[in-house]
């Protein structure tokens, strides 16, 4: 299995500059590059990397996206002085060159390609390239918005000849439309291509009938190109999350890619001069997080736009503390998407409905200030970078050896000794005195408790217990996480076992995940049936994640018993996905020592990739009415489910 996170930098491409005075060209300056490489320094990130040199693209690869014309204009740069420098770049819509131009793009291009060969040969896991000049915009024939080598679309095409990829997934998260790729690959089945950007029903640049959502591909590429398009500035972080859980994340576990690339623009962050939203930089940690877990997480992120250097900065990091395995910080904001995003989110979903199984029997609605001048974003986003990162614990994951099986389990998971038999006693009488009745008992309970306290503490990141009752381990584990001053906590049961009932009112969401129907007091009880996984993705994509992250847990705890729904793979991917909630505390409590299942479970846990989920089959339109029916339920009381079904406003 890969391990390890990429960077690939090279200050030589902070030499492409613009020489004279051009409004629309001059938030692209060298510093883009320097000050988000400086940032990762400071937080000590660049020694964690494994450093990939970066590398000048050959002339064939270029040509692999862009016509000889195009290379040869572009070459013929070099030379010029400024006067034919600024003729050559009116010729393209905001574009320049300067004499290093061309060098910058072709080591911009073979940067990328250098970190894709890292990931697929199994080098790393995953990386990041800073680049620049960016790529999303140029055209087979044109330079265009900044970009003059189309980076990403580049690395895509590559991949396949290479590789013999069948399946490349392109997110891009740039503020503007990356029309460039959508060119490229609109025909190309084999290509995913997704992207959100600032649009206003086509006032915003590059003011494009075919940059709206009704622009789904071409020919045999129908259903492949998915525009999500913005007609409010001021968007925030639970928008770009509504986007992932209701579209992006959906469509992506159907496709199955074998490799996903990233059009990493961060002008989508807030106070960015040209996007004007309002997402604060942890939540590109959260989104980089979802995206780890597809194509075995094999993951390149390329620098695209990102105007604001400190927003920029803060937003790389971010990304690369992701990569490298780090906690995910808590999400800040309110969790309720606006009414603009929702109705770009519903719009995308009926415009695809033809050409994806997971929307087969959805039932779609079509057609149903921003307050950045008054942030000094500057002061703003270092409280804020202060305020939402913790340190990171010293011990990624923890267990005890009660059942002498910790040989079995990855080597990095951290052994801790179990509470002592008095200690553990007093602890729990308070709580349930009859469960101290039996030494059987007693030790489980005392394994479980040392694990989550170092987890309360803050010691340990996550932690994985086995327990012959783990009804009985989660009541006691609930209670003594709110005795610890944990005010929402997170627990999800998956199988069939007897649940305390939850006398903290408020403070603690249950999700069971069940085969009988059953009565479960004061929470949800969701019903799922298959093993296969075509029920798996509508559950956890359109209501678990959506109601975890309105709900905000101070700490997840997963209970796993007997008689599951669920098999290994959807166990795990489900621990991997909600490893984005509660600064990544989250505490596993099984019932069963089968080992494939500890293991899967543990590797989750220490940040492994995801395997693949296999093969995606529909989900039924039972299952799909019975989460309808959950979500039309519960939408007024956790708002991130508004982004599907009918709205109640």
């Amino acid at each position: 299995m890969a391990s390890g996170t990429a960077l690939v930098y090279d200050e030589k491409m902070t030499t492409h500059k613009l020489l004279w005075s051009d409004p629309s060209c001059d938030v692209e300056v060298p510093e883009r590059l320097s000050s988000s490489y400086e940032q990762l320094k400071c937080y000590h990130l660049v020694e964690r990397c494994v450093r990939v040199p970066a590398r000048e693209g050959t002339e064939e690869e270029i040509l692999l996206v862009h016509s000889s014309e195009h290379l040869e204009v572009a070459k013929s740069t070099q030379t010029m002085n400024e006067e034919e420098l600024k003729r050559v770049s009116g010729n393209y819509d905001a574009f320049f060159f300067h004499p290093s131009t061309y060098h910058c793009a072709r080591l911009a291009v073979g940067a990328t390609l250098q970190l894709v060969d890292a990931v697929m040969s199994g080098k790393v896991c995953n990386g990041m390239a800073l680049v620049r000049p960016p790529g999303h915009h140029s055209q087979r024939n044109a330079a265009n918005g900044f970009c003059l080598f189309n980076n990403v679309a580049i690395a895509a095409k590559y991949a396949k000849l290479k590789y013999g990829l069948q399946r490349i997934l392109i997110v891009d998260w740039d503020v503007h439309h990356g029309q460039g790729i959508q060119y490229i690959f609109e025909e190309d089945p084999s290509v995913l291509y997704f992207s959100w950007h600032r649009y206003e029903h086509q006032e915003f640049w590059p003011s494009l009938k075919e940059s709206d959502y009704d622009a789904v591909g071409l020919g045999k590429g129908k259903g492949f190109n998915i525009n999500l398009p913005w007609n409010k500035v001021g968007m925030g972080n639970s928008d770009y999350l509504a986007a992932f859980f209701h579209v992006l994340l959906p469509m992506a576990f159907e496709f199955g890619p074998e490799l996903v690339i990233v059009s990493s623009g961060y002008d989508s962050g807030i106070g960015d001069p040209e996007g004007q939203m309002n997402a604060t930089p942890e939540v590109f940690a959260h989104l980089t997080h979802f995206l780890k877990q597809l194509a075995n997480g094999r993951l390149c992120i390329i620098l695209e736009g990102g105007y604001h250097l400190k927003s920029l900065s803060e937003s790389v990091c971010m990304t690369v503390k992701t990569l490298l395995g780090d906690p995910i910080p808590q999400i800040t904001g309110e969790m309720a998407p606006c009414l603009s995003a929702v109705e770009s989110i519903q719009n995308v979903r009926a415009a695809h409905k033809l050409y994806w199984k997971w929307l087969m029997y959805e039932e779609h609605e079509s057609k149903i200030t921003n307050n950045n001048e008054a942030v000094k974003v500057e002061k703003f986003l270092e409280l804020h970078m202060k305020n939402i990162l913790s340190p990171v614990p010293p011990i990624k994951t923890a267990t005890t050896d009660s059942k002498s099986l910790a040989h079995l389990l990855p080597v990095s998971v951290h052994l801790v000794k179990e509470m002592d038999k008095t200690e553990t006693k007093a602890l729990v009488s308070g709580f349930y005195a009859d469960l101290v009745k039996e030494d059987k008992t007693l030790n489980s309970l005392g394994s479980m408790l040392a694990i989550l306290d170092k987890i309360l503490k803050k010691e340990v990141c996550n932690g994985m217990t086995v327990s012959p009752s783990t009804a009985a381990s989660v009541a006691v584990a609930l209670r003594h996480s709110l005795r610890s001053g944990f005010q929402r906590v997170l627990c999800i049961f998956i199988g069939d076992m007897q649940i305390i009932p939850n006398t903290e009112d408020g403070k603690i969401l249950m999700i069971h995940i069940s085969k009988k129907e059953q009565f479960v007091l004061n929470n949800f009880l969701l019903l799922l049936k298959d093993t296969e996984g075509n029920d798996f993705f509508s559950a956890v994509l359109g209501f678990i994640l959506p109601v975890a992250y309105s709900y905000q847990p101070n700490l997840t705890v997963i209970a796993v018993g007997p008689n599951r729904s669920l098999g290994i793979s959807g166990i795990s991917l489900l621990f991997a996905l909600l490893q984005g909630l509660a600064e990544s505390r989250i505490f596993a409590v099984m019932e069963d020592t089968e080992i494939n299942l500890m293991q899967s479970v543990a590797k989750a846990l220490v940040g492994a990739s995801t395997p693949h989920f296999g093969v995606y089959v529909p989900p039924t339109q039972e299952k799909i009415n019975k989460i309808k029916m959950l979500r039309d339920h519960y939408q007024q009381e956790w708002k991130m489910l508004q982004c599907s079904g009918k709205l109640s406003i």
